[in-house]
């Protein structure tokens, strides 16, 4: 995963509790690419281009489902990074799709399609070993806010990035009953910025998001970067610090092809009243050439998104 968001011409090196899902029918597997190096592989199935669905209404997990908890959740990532190390170790792994299955889910799993377009142009992988430094922070909802789905959780941990810098980087995870926990996000922290307190309850769980806001801040992103609406059309509106307003002007003189939508927004209400959100966006799954993550904040009462971090993937 790239270390920031850089900016180069061509190539730039959920809600219940805060989770809304992202279109019906988000990809869970990377068909072959085409044998040229087309930025065109295709996906199946084909996510839909458009908001995403309404969140699924916050019920009780079902009895055969026990309830995840934080030393859980630590331990999954745990996991996970100890088969992401060992998996981008093997060669052309990107060409697997049982293995990107295994690993990815949702945005991240676009991943894999850029790597194939990087073999292709002749490119080096760009993913690198992830070693957390410490303990990593877990942001877990209440078991009876997970959505019937399955489970969810955000965490923060310090890692280098692509340049061998150790920075505080926010990933979520997602898995389906009877199955481990994939990557659906991830992305480092600005530097100067910081991950925001969250809010939790008297048991040490994160508090709900507001839904509106979330498809409407993750709207406002889409127009942005697809340059299609008014300025905040949305009802929000960027910083005049954001770091998308100086990447954009370089990146859309490149080879761009416009965001279709995003993947699930996760999140969790700020120990000041304020709302986090991370979240990733990408292209139609014809022309997948780029993912952009995104961790947001926007202040309580306030109208305007904060970008505390992104990561471009091309």
């Amino acid at each position: 995963m790239r270390g920031s968001l850089l900016i180069a011409a061509c190539v730039v090196g959920l809600s219940g509790c805060g989770m809304v899902p992202g279109p019906p029918g988000w990809p869970v597997r990377v068909a072959a690419p085409s044998p040229s190096p087309s930025l065109s592989p295709s996906l199946s199935p084909s996510p839909a281009a458009t908001s995403p669905s309404p969140a699924p209404s916050a019920t009780a997990t079902t009895p055969a489902r026990a309830a995840l908890t934080i030393p859980q959740a630590k331990q999954a990532m745990r996991e996970w990074v100890s088969r992401y190390n060992a998996t981008i170790k093997q060669r052309k792994w990107w060409r697997k799709n049982a293995t990107l299955d295994a690993l990815f889910v949702e945005g991240a799993l676009h991943e894999g399609v850029l790597e194939r377009n990087h073999e292709d142009f002749g490119w080096k992988p760009e993913h690198k070993p992830i070693n957390p430094a410490g303990t990593p922070v877990v942001y877990l909802p209440r078991p009876e806010r997970q959505p019937r789905i399955g489970d969810w959780f955000i965490a923060q941990a310090t890692y280098k990035d692509t340049k061998g810098h150790a920075r505080p980087h926010v990933l979520a995870f997602l898995r389906t009953p009877g199955q481990p926990f994939r990557l659906a996000v991830a992305t480092p922290i600005h530097w100067g910025q910081r991950m925001p307190e969250p809010r939790l309850d008297a048991d040490g769980y994160i508090t709900d998001t507001d839904d509106t806001m979330a498809r409407a801040v993750t709207k406002e992103y889409q127009n942005f970067w697809n340059n299609e609406k008014k300025e905040g059309a949305s009802g929000y509106r960027l910083a005049k610090d954001s770091y998308s307003r100086k990447a954009f002007p370089e990146v859309y003189k490149g080879l761009y092809v416009s965001f279709a939508g995003h993947g699930s927004v996760f999140g969790f209400r700020t120990a000041d009243g304020g709302s986090f959100f991370l979240f990733a966006m990408v292209n139609a799954p014809k022309s997948v050439n780029q993912v952009l993550s995104e961790a947001l904040l926007v202040p309580k009462g306030s109208r305007t998104i904060h970008e505390l971090g992104a990561n471009w993937f091309s």
